[in-house]
């Protein structure tokens, strides 16, 4: 292919367009490429570590008004950081019909998806007045159902043909409309779904998402220090990374490009030579040749542990526990066992208010000899695409763990063996973190 005929969607996160300065480096970044086409733009978001985002101060302007108080002080504070951005940018922007319209809506109760969506439809009306690209308004091109659930193939196929009758345009991440025309917007990282949506209709060769770090780090750089980057992940390894708690895109928000096969490159606003983070369907090895690509956990998990002697013949034992978490809500992380003993690993919040509750429907269910409960645990995942061919792996990690003092709790590999997990307590999660890297990192 050409690059006369390469096609990108750029999205940029909240702190990307903070203020005037970041409109500027997020204009220059497009400008530099004429295939960065289509723009997906979030909300202003913090400018310093004690600012606060636009998105917090809709939400806060709409619960003020749905108590009948005023708003006028927050309300205020909202269209200074848009007519700060506009005078420091240089245009000249009228938005005060914009202003009055959400504010009459706000004192409607026009819901509170309507007000929050705001932020994200006034930033992208500024930003493409500053392009001079189309503005294409999300609501007109992205469609829920009438349970609120996205609806992916209209969406898709109404999308594809507005962007086609536009060859640059800024379309607003975060929401969409319901099929009563009511704003509606997606949960969870709404302007990264966005964004992937757009790449999808727009059949792009790459969907790049623009944010303030130079994308993804093998461990948390608050852990270990100064952590090396992750130059190429495949989606399943980001969805092993993203489930234990590492600060990436969630698989929610890449399902779109991930159907229609295109790439994401993550890039860092404010270091655009930085090459940042591909991901992809499948990749060779790591152009380093690290055996793991990336390392991530989270604490907050129980284990209960069942001992029965000649456990492994007793068909159906298995299920009867299972079963007993099914009737209270509970799914489990892991399910660990061996020959007469058999443990689960649960999220300690949904444990707690219903242990001692469980552990009796456990003993009446199994007879088993001996059940425990076990809290404070943390788990950790450690992810590569090249653990396949390496031998030693599982060793290599407890290896190092066992070097750094730590306890192991229970370990599992995955049959597809993408991935080690491993339970420590919690009290050594930061070091056994830290004693993996090193391993791994020399």
């Amino acid at each position: 292919m050409s690059k006369d005929n390469v096609l990108k969607v750029v999205k940029f996160g909240g702190s990307s367009l903070a203020s005037a300065e970041q409109f500027k480096k997020v204009a220059a970044i497009v400008k530099s490429d004429p295939a960065r086409r289509y723009v997906v733009p979030s909300a202003p978001g913090k400018r310093f570590k004690d600012d606060i985002k636009v998105t917090d101060l809709l939400y806060k302007c709409y619960e003020k008004a749905s108590k009948k108080e005023s708003i006028d002080s927050v309300f205020n504070e909202i269209v200074k950081r848009y007519r700060d951005i506009a005078a420091g940018i240089g245009i000249d922007m009228d938005l005060d019909s914009e202003f009055a319209n959400i504010r009459s809506a706000m004192l409607h109760r026009a819901g509170r998806d309507y007000a929050a969506s705001r932020g994200e439809y006034l930033n992208a009306l500024v930003l493409s007045k500053y392009l001079g690209y189309d503005f294409i308004d999300a609501c007109d091109v992205i469609f829920f159902k009438d349970d609120g659930s996205y609806d992916p193939e209209r969406t898709n196929r109404h999308l594809g043909k507005v962007l086609k009758q536009h060859k640059n345009a800024v379309i607003p991440g975060f929401y969409g409309a319901m099929p009563n025309d009511t704003i509606k917007t997606f949960s969870r990282g709404g302007g990264d779904i966005s964004g992937s949506i757009v790449a999808r209709a727009a059949q792009a060769d790459l969907y790049e998402n623009w944010t303030d770090v130079s994308g993804f780090l093998v461990a948390d750089p608050r852990i270990v220090d100064d952590p090396r980057p992750i130059s190429v992940v495949t989606y399943r390894e980001l969805r092993e990374l993203s489930y234990m708690g590492a600060s990436v895109l969630h698989e929610e928000s890449i399902f779109p490009v991930r159907i229609a096969g295109i790439p994401i490159n993550v890039r860092n606003t404010n270091d655009p030579s930085a090459p940042g983070t591909m991901i992809v369907e499948k990749a060779g090895e790591d152009d380093n040749g690290s055996i793991i690509t990336g390392i991530a956990g989270r604490k907050g998990f129980s284990s209960i542990t069942l001992e029965k002697d000649r456990m492994n013949t007793e068909i159906g034992f298995g299920r009867k526990v299972l079963e007993v978490l099914e009737n209270e809500g509970i799914s489990f992380e892991q399910l660990p066992s061996g020959i007469d003993t058999m443990s689960v690993i649960i999220e300690t919040a949904s444990l707690k208010s219903k242990a001692a509750r469980i552990v009796k429907q456990l003993q009446k269910e199994t007879k088993a000899d001996h059940i425990s409960v076990d809290y404070d645990l943390a788990l950790i995942a450690v992810v590569g695409r090249n653990m396949v061919a390496a031998k030693g792996t599982a060793a290599r990690i407890l290896g190092a763990i066992a070097k750094a003092d730590v306890n192991v709790r229970m370990i599992d590999q995955g049959s597809s063996e993408l991935n080690v997990i491993i339970a420590v307590e919690e009290k050594d999660f930061e070091k056994a973190i830290r004693a993996i890297y090193g391993e791994f990192n020399k």
